[in-house]
């Protein structure tokens, strides 16, 4: 790699995760390599781009200046050495966010397609329930699931699925299936991400809707753990049909009131604001619209 080109992108990974040794880490560097090659960025520059402190750094002004030219400017050479290169394939890196549950259960299974498709790429997934920052994580491509937090960012739709209300064959063995939207009312109720907070549950059947007080003794940090605490009979929970499909299938979960519906699940591929997204992240948003609604 030429030596400005790394230099400028270290840079915009030091300023973007707030850490040289993190960016380091990401392209495979000693801290104090990094240091150099920074310092002789700004020396080349004829600025400081970077105030330091004993413990920590931030940005300069003209810093801020040229960390906005330069994103720009490196995601316009990717788009330039992909357009030259006159074909489909892909290359250099790509970064993307997604919850955790989402990606095992419905991301990775469908990989492998697109990764022989593009034998040169590398893939990084960042998975977590908890949204990542875009900016900071250097992330090209975020899948989200539900309402888009981000209203300056540009997200294409990949696809969707029903809200459904799930239980064990155990627990529902042991205190009664409901049988209306009102009898959940006397039931354990699993919160967190996965389903919605404990509060009022919705439905809405023939044009009727229906509300539900819904209290919980049990809240959960993830999907996973969620469908988990389910399975072992502590409750009822809601989820998106992705994250208990495979459960419904086996026969450890079972749909509760199939006539009601709590509305759908959309998730969608979010190209991080202020950035032009790479054509492997466009590419990936389209390869995951054609799978996901197989």
């Amino acid at each position: 790699m030429n030596d400005k080109l790394l230099a400028l992108r270290l840079f915009v990974r030091v300023a973007r995760t707030g850490s040289f040794s993190a960016a380091a880490r990401e392209l495979d560097l000693s801290q104090p390599s990094v240091s150099r090659i920074v310092a002789a960025l700004e020396k080349d520059v004829g600025g400081a781009l970077i105030a330091r402190t004993t413990r920590a750094f931030t940005l300069t002004d003209v810093g801020k200046e040229y960390l906005t030219r330069v994103e720009a400017i490196l995601a316009s050479l990717e788009e330039a050495d992909h357009e030259a290169r006159g074909s489909r394939e892909l290359r250099g890196s790509l970064r993307i966010a997604m919850p955790g549950s989402f990606g095992v259960r419905e991301i990775i299974p469908v990989m492998p397609g697109f990764l022989a498709r593009h034998p040169s790429l590398t893939v990084s997934l960042l998975m977590s329930d908890q949204r990542q920052d875009t900016i900071k994580d250097g992330v090209d491509v975020a899948l989200r699931l539900g309402e888009l937090a981000d209203s300056t960012a540009t997200a294409r739709l990949i696809g969707r699925t029903q809200r459904v209300i799930v239980a064990s064959p155990t627990y529902l063995k042991a205190r009664g299936t409901p049988e209306t939207p009102d009898d959940l009312a006397t039931h354990a109720a699993i919160v967190g991400p996965a389903g919605t907070s404990a509060g009022t549950w919705s439905f809405q059947k023939d044009g009727q809707s229906a509300s539900v007080r819904i209290d919980s003794r049990l809240s959960v940090s993830g999907n996973e753990a969620a469908v988990a605490a389910a399975v072992a009979g502590m409750g009822v929970v809601t989820t998106a049909l992705w994250g208990c499909r495979a459960e419904l299938a086996s026969g450890s979960l079972i749909q509760l009131l199939p006539d009601w519906q709590m509305g759908e699940v959309e998730a969608h591929g979010m190209f991080t604001p202020g950035r032009t997204a790479k054509p492997s992240a466009r590419a990936l948003v389209e390869y995951l619209i054609k799978e996901l609604r197989r």
